[in-house]
């Protein structure tokens, strides 16, 4: 089997699914499609880890990918359990489905893109299709939430272009010019001769470019509008794909700069950008009183923590991957659940949506778990990657220690607050005619439990060939 593969079928799928008009019988194509993905990505653990022409499997992004191939999987069910809560008219129902896929293969494209090049069109593409899926509804807020996606996305990808070109040009007396000059492994060849002063300016184009794109301070604002205004599923793939594909891009340039001795440490602007976004994202969430938007800033604040890890560097790179995996499968479980809760009572404001552990005990029992998990509590994997995270700071950077506590004390007692609104006390009325989804309760649920029991068995014990699998990730990731 050959990588490309898994950007093709889905890409395929984009084109079959935009010609089918019935949405039930599209929606298990897209099923169908991702399904298979899934199974392509786990067919990765069989190929040898090497670069290949303008593709790459390494260390890095192999546990990415098969989590891209999971969540893809469990949201595509989830969507078609969803689908008749959305309205979709034909034609928004046919672009749905289409953009789904696409972003899937633009998705796993920006992970196996050994070319800097191609790792940005295929991050570009998979914005432009989560921002028609964010404008499928056509209201007022969804057009302005989906034109402030593309216009502070527009300038991130912008700023990200411009790094890369820096980047080629700091390598093209080295590489002999043309496609070696955005090669990843080229690059990292001849990154120690490079010239300093251009390998910093990359970096922090870079950095600022992608971390737009994954959230990070202070080009995050688009997240939020995204995440409440889009169709539910998207609000896992969000989360739960696209920050992490735009981080996986940061990652790539930081294990470059940093062979070189002369720029400034790239990872002190990692830390000081992770701890921007953690620190604010943890003061927001005290004020949201749309549930939607308040899990969004959850996101930002979770990416702000992957970057500190991956700032510090060294056995803290290897908790940025876990947290990296544990947000992903934490956060797409609470936004299936949480997009259950807000059909049946008819809004997403936090005042609409109470009592769920008395109303629909199953539903909020899951929904608490995915709150409690989401805040970092233990046994649950987000626990032991910020653990580990306080750990190394407090060993390594003492005086870093107190601004990472304080931003994860301040962050899970609102995500407490949260959990107390949500699913306890008095349950609110449920919307009247509520549609049940499409597939049975099943569908919703079963996708979100097994995310909160993978994220349960990360916490407890890492699995020899993962541990090994992530201690080489964190190698490559510096």
């Amino acid at each position: 089997m050959h990588p490309a593969l898994l950007v093709l079928l889905p890409f395929l799928g984009a084109v079959v699914l935009a010609a089918i008009p019935r949405q039930p019988v599209a929606a298990l194509a897209n099923i169908g499609f991702s399904a298979g993905g899934f199974l392509l990505a786990l067919a990765l653990l069989a190929l040898p880890r090497e670069v290949e022409g303008l593709l790459h499997l390494d260390a890095l992004n192999l546990p990415l990918l098969l989590l891209s191939g999971l969540v893809g999987l469990t949201t595509a069910v989830f969507s078609a359990a969803t689908l008749p809560a959305e309205g979709f008219g034909p034609r928004a129902g046919r672009a749905y489905h289409a953009a789904f896929q696409l972003f899937l293969g633009a998705n796993h494209l920006a992970l196996l893109a050994d070319n800097l090049g191609l790792m940005w069109v295929a991050i570009e593409l998979a914005t432009l299709a989560s921002v028609l899926m964010v404008a499928l509804h056509r209201t007022p807020a969804a057009i302005e939430a989906a034109w402030k996606f593309l216009m502070l996305c527009g300038v991130g990808i912008g700023l990200a272009l411009f790094g890369t070109i820096v980047l080629a040009l700091a390598a093209q007396p080295l590489t002999g010019g043309g496609a070696a000059s955005l090669s990843i492994a080229a690059l990292g060849r001849v990154a120690r001769e490079a010239d300093p002063a251009l390998m910093t300016l990359a970096f922090v184009f870079l950095l600022v470019g992608y971390g737009t794109k994954a959230g990070l301070v202070p080009l995050h604002s688009w997240l939020p509008d995204a995440h409440a205004e889009g169709p539910m599923a998207i609000s896992a793939v969000l989360s739960g794909l696209l920050l992490n594909a735009a981080l996986h891009a940061i990652l790539r340039a930081k294990a470059i700069v940093a062979l070189n001795p002369g720029p400034l440490p790239p990872g002190a602007l990692m830390v000081a950008m992770g701890l921007a976004s953690l620190l604010l994202a943890a003061f927001a969430l005290w004020r949201r009183r749309d549930a939607r938007r308040l899990f969004a800033w959850s996101s930002i604040e979770h990416m702000g923590l992957a970057a500190f890890a991956f700032g510090l560097g060294g056995p803290a790179a290897m908790a940025g991957l876990l947290h990296m995996l544990g947000h992903s499968l934490v956060k797409s479980a609470l936004f299936f659940a949480l997009g259950r809760a807000i059909v049946l009572k008819g809004g997403q404001r936090l005042a609409a949506i109470g009592g769920l552990n008395l109303s629909h005990p199953v539903l909020g029992w899951t929904l608490a778990l995915a709150i409690l998990a989401t805040a970092g509590l233990p046994p649950f994997s987000l626990f032991a990657s910020e653990f580990l995270m306080a750990q190394q700071s407090v060993a390594r950077l003492p005086w870093l220690a107190l601004p990472l506590g304080l931003g994860l004390l301040v962050a899970a007692l609102a995500l407490l607050r949260t959990l107390q609104d949500l699913c306890f006390g008095p349950a609110t009325a449920d919307a009247p005619g509520a549609p049940p989804p499409a597939l049975g309760e099943w569908a919703v649920l079963a996708p979100a439990q097994l995310h909160l029991l993978l994220a349960l068995a990360l916490g407890m014990a890492l699995p020899a060939p993962l541990a090994a699998l992530l201690a080489e990730a964190a190698r490559i990731a510096g």
